[in-house]
């Protein structure tokens, strides 16, 4: 079953690309048979878009892909949206802004919940990307929900990361953390037909100037009016050149050094629930020795 289900990912089959996606995040059992099956293509990239809310990213990412296709590209978009408290789904999965390429076969979005995480992906983002590549699309676009610092994640799992920032975030920039301004390939000044676009990039510039950051190569900053395709077409020459930039064996080690931590790290918590600890700790509290540290050492 597992195999006949990769070998259609692997021929580009929407309907079981789509079941491999929903298997993996449900984490339905034998799922990681799925995923020892596919066939690895180190050749797909992965671009992360990550943000506050607001900045535009959903709007950027529909632009970008009639870019990709014009360019002859296929190209698979996974937008990462906040959870459902009920029902664990993702609240905003009408993705709106994109419903004009879902009978393109060149292309394949798909919503995702976090589920609780608190870095902006979801938690089985790792596999389902792999999905993605098994499946030969050229790249594959994650955009985070936007939950602003804490979203670094991406950095983990994308080749690239793209930063969109709006002139509104004129007075946050200089008190944001190193977290977004740190995992940047390339930031983006979306929106930039409003007042002060100007004198917030050029602050950027300088901040990114005097600020160190992992890269040593200066991160490019590029305004756009993603509503009016404004600057889009500069915004794919610096993706490719940072892909191009980020292509080292060193970067790729990078990566599946992260991924790997994230996936033995959910491996050894799997059988962790709230509600198995409630019970050993309720059962421990009532002893008269009860120390809490002896408890998580125990355990």
């Amino acid at each position: 079953m597992w195999q006949q289900l990769a070998e259609r990912i692997h021929r580009g089959d929407t309907k079981a690309i789509a079941r491999g996606v929903s298997l993996i995040e449900n984490a339905v059992e034998g799922y990681e048979e799925l995923l020892q099956g596919l066939r690895q293509n180190s050749d797909a990239k992965v671009i992360g878009v990550t943000g506050p809310p607001g900045a535009g990213k959903s709007t950027l990412v529909d632009v970008l892909i009639g870019l990709f296709i014009k360019n002859k590209k296929k190209v698979a978009v996974l937008c990462v949206d906040p959870s459902s408290p009920f029902s664990l789904g993702a609240l905003l999965g009408d993705r709106i802004r994109m419903n004009k390429w879902h009978n393109r076969q060149e292309v394949f979005i798909r919503s995702l919940a976090t589920r609780g995480s608190l870095g902006g992906l979801s938690p089985s983002i790792i596999g389902i990307a792999e999905v993605m590549k098994a499946a030969s699309f050229d790249y594959i676009i994650v955009e985070t929900v936007g939950v602003g610092q804490s979203e670094i994640e991406i950095s983990r799992l994308a080749d690239i990361t793209i930063v969109v920032l709006v002139p509104e975030s004129g007075d946050e920039i200089q008190t944001m953390k190193a977290g977004l301004m740190e995992i940047a390939d390339i930031f983006v000044v979306n929106k930039s037909d409003r007042p002060d676009a100007d004198l917030f990039a050029r602050n950027l510039h300088r901040l990114l100037i005097e600020r160190p950051v992992r890269n040593p190569r200066q991160i490019p900053v590029v305004k756009t009016i993603a509503t009016a395709s404004q600057g889009i077409d500069e915004l794919y020459a610096r993706i490719l050149e940072s892909l191009a930039d980020g292509s080292s064996e060193e970067k790729k080690l990078t990566l599946l050094i992260e991924q790997a931590y994230i996936l033995i790290q959910k491996k050894r918590m799997k059988d962790i629930s709230r509600e198995a600890l409630s019970e050993i700790i309720n059962t421990a509290m009532q002893k008269p020795d009860f120390n809490f540290y002896r408890l998580i050492n125990a355990l």
